[in-house]
């Protein structure tokens, strides 16, 4: 088999669940249907005294989780990512330059894993061997200036363009802008303006 160098790969994706029980549905219904398990239900004190978790691995090997905790806020999707880089140092000043564009900001920062959340989410860089590749980040923009602005201050701080500011085909008045993180990483800002 061929391997498609464009796959992501090594992704951890963590979609929220409003019970336990369907943190348990969801792991019996992937390994029923043949997924491997990358961790059975169960508490998680690690991250926090209510967190309660599955993990499955999906046909790329991303690492999908189900979880539930006390502070799962109502019509949240995806609860946090997490991205495998080579230097979490150099990764955190990326995130960190652009995190105004984003609407996000840096919670927690250490030499093994910085946290940037933004209300009940969050997506942290961590140290690891086998890097995260070929992610796709899109934040929302309020207007056309900021998309631009996040764009200029990025390829100011010396970060390489994935794609000048512009419309884009996806639908009327989509306009984005996107740059490469530290790992090569896709990062975008849209304006999704619908008028």
């Amino acid at each position: 088999m061929i391997e498609d160098p464009a796959r992501t790969r090594r992704l951890h994706v963590a979609f929220t669940a409003l019970s336990r029980d369907d943190v348990d549905e969801f792991w019996r219904v992937g390994t029923d249907a043949g997924y491997e398990s990358d961790g059975e239900p169960g508490p998680r004190p690690l991250y926090s005294e209510s967190y309660y978790g599955a993990f499955l691995l999906d046909p790329d090997g991303n690492s999908v989780e189900a979880v539930h905790h006390d502070d799962v806020a109502a019509g949240q999707t995806v609860d946090h990512l997490w991205l495998r880089v080579a230097d979490v140092s150099a990764a955190t000043e990326f995130y960190d330059a652009i995190a105004s564009f984003a609407g996000y900001e840096v919670r927690r920062a250490a030499a093994d894993r910085t946290q940037l959340a933004w209300g009940k989410g969050s997506f942290s860089v961590v140290a690891g061997d086998e890097l995260t590749q070929n992610v796709h980040i899109a934040f929302t923009a309020q207007d056309n200036a900021v998309v631009d602005e996040f764009h200029c201050t990025a390829l100011a701080a010396g970060y390489r363009d994935n794609g000048a500011p512009g419309e884009r085909a996806y639908h009327p008045g989509y306009y984005s802008a996107s740059v490469l993180d530290p790992d090569g990483n896709n990062v975008e800002v849209v304006n999704h303006d619908r008028k």
